[in-house]
């Protein structure tokens, strides 16, 4: 298929890792396992779908959980399994978010959709994506959806990126401001009312919507430039503020969080 062809090119040229690592983007990972361990407990099982090089997974694995791994890309997944250790207990499988089959219903306490909705393109895939991540869930679980919001990208690419106004000539982004995308542009943007108003068709109940990492993204270089104690002082700021609903919209990402019914 074309999205796994753009999506392979795409990552066999990108450190996924690396960007998760620096000051600015341990932001984005740090608040990420914040509300994941919230409600964590001991011998819960975890599935991560999409779980790229394993950032998330393999934490959790280290900790001593059990955890299945899907994951589109098979680069991804040959430096994934480079970094499994011995005491790990993963399962790692070469699989798509819109068909979930080999995992039976009611069968993980907290399933991890960190990055497929970033590729999906019509409403139709991430209903069908957000469908099977709620099926393969227990009852009570917890089920965490993470994706790109528009207005980041306007702010990043549109204006710090000088792409813009190119943008809008170009029909990429249309007269309401909208970043139009496609398979081949790899990245699909969502608005936060668009989400929660998906949502609604779905057996759950909300539990967080949060800005994992605010309007970071817009100061990489000067975040990465803070001193140790400027940079706490930073991350205290953000958790104090992550789930603000008059801040959320320019967060390049957002996690929600839902419950089982």
């Amino acid at each position: 298929m074309d999205e796994e062809k753009y999506l392979s090119a795409y990552y066999e040229n990108y450190d996924e890792d690396k960007r998760l690592t620096s000051k600015h983007g341990s932001i984005e990972y740090l608040t990420t396992i914040k509300y994941i361990e919230k409600y964590l407990h001991p011998n819960m099982q975890i599935l991560e779908v999409g779980a790229g090089t394993g950032r998330y997974c393999l934490h959790f694995a280290h900790q001593g959980y059990k955890v299945n791994s899907i994951e589109l890309v098979e680069h991804n997944i040959e430096i994934m399994k480079t970094k499994v250790l011995k005491s790990d207990d993963i399962d790692i499988q070469k699989g798509n978010a819109l068909d979930l089959s080999l995992f039976n219903d009611n069968t993980f306490d907290v399933t991890l959709v960190l990055g497929p909705l970033y590729h999906l393109f019509t409403l139709e895939d991430k209903e069908k994506a957000i469908a099977e991540a709620i099926r393969v869930t227990k009852k009570g679980g917890t089920i965490y959806f993470a994706y790109l919001t528009n207005d980041s990208v306007i702010i990043s690419w549109g204006l710090l990126g000088g792409k813009l106004a190119e943008g809008m000539k170009d029909k990429i982004v249309d007269d309401k401001f909208r970043c139009l995308s496609s398979p081949k542009m790899l990245f699909e943007m969502t608005y936060v009312e668009e989400f929660s108003q998906m949502m609604t068709k779905f057996n759950v109940e909300h539990l967080h919507t949060v800005a994992t990492d605010g309007i970071t993204q817009f100061f990489r270089a000067a975040i990465d430039s803070l001193s140790d104690e400027m940079y706490e002082a930073w991350v205290k700021y953000h958790f104090a503020t992550c789930e603000r609903k008059d801040l959320i919209g320019y967060s390049s990402h957002v996690i929600e969080i839902y419950r089982k019914k």
